[in-house]
């Protein structure tokens, strides 16, 4: 794997949950290039991670996210208002904030002259900030699969950069300051480093 996405790839959200969960959990790699008829039939858009827990194969890391968090009230309350809090903001770091984020940020590093989602992407941050200035937490008065998705949106190096939004920054080293953060960025890393 190139050195660029290692700590970013997106199954460390899955290691994340689990460890905040304490649920048990193996990961397994799977080829950057080349990638064969089987991974296609997990991933129909041939990228990671999937999650398998029995029978389930399930894509996209939000999807296995959700499905962790229907396994652990660690990661979501089960009251009707604890989980549609959390439902909407997890859905909000994924359609609201990175669905801009990335584009914004891919055509950043690749040194767009106009990049046409600075407007889009400091309104969406703004709005974040303004949220995080009156609550400790995006959901359910306390951490949820929501502070996990929207934390780990949020800590790409250039959009932390991207203004200042104090309440966000000292949100973002809070929520990463976490053990299962730490433990699961750990060994994503040294699962990248044994690969090599």
């Amino acid at each position: 794997m190139p050195d660029g996405p290692r700590g970013f790839v997106r199954d460390i959200r899955l290691r994340w949950a689990c460890e905040e969960a304490g649920l048990p959990y193996q990961v397994k790699s799977t080829p950057f290039k080349d990638r064969s008829e089987e991974h296609f039939k997990h991933q129909p858009f041939g990228q990671a991670p999937w999650l398998t827990d029995s029978d389930l194969s399930i894509f996209e890391s939000g999807a296995g996210l959700l499905h962790l968090a229907r396994k652990s009230e660690k990661l979501m309350r089960r009251d009707p208002v604890g989980e549609a809090e959390t439902l909407q903001w997890t859905i909000a770091a994924l359609n609201s904030v990175e669905m801009v984020s990335v584009p914004w940020w891919v055509l950043e590093v690749t040194g767009a002259k106009d990049n046409g989602l600075t407007g889009w992407l400091e309104s969406r941050l703004d709005n974040v900030e303004r949220v995080l200035m009156e609550r400790e937490w995006m959901a359910a008065g306390r951490f949820t699969v929501a502070d996990l998705l929207m934390a780990d949106v949020l800590r790409v190096e250039k959009v932390r950069a991207f203004g200042d939004r104090p309440a966000t920054e000292t949100y973002v080293t809070r929520i990463t300051d976490r053990p299962a953060f730490k433990k699961a960025h750990a060994d994503q890393m040294a699962h990248f480093a044994n690969a090599d």
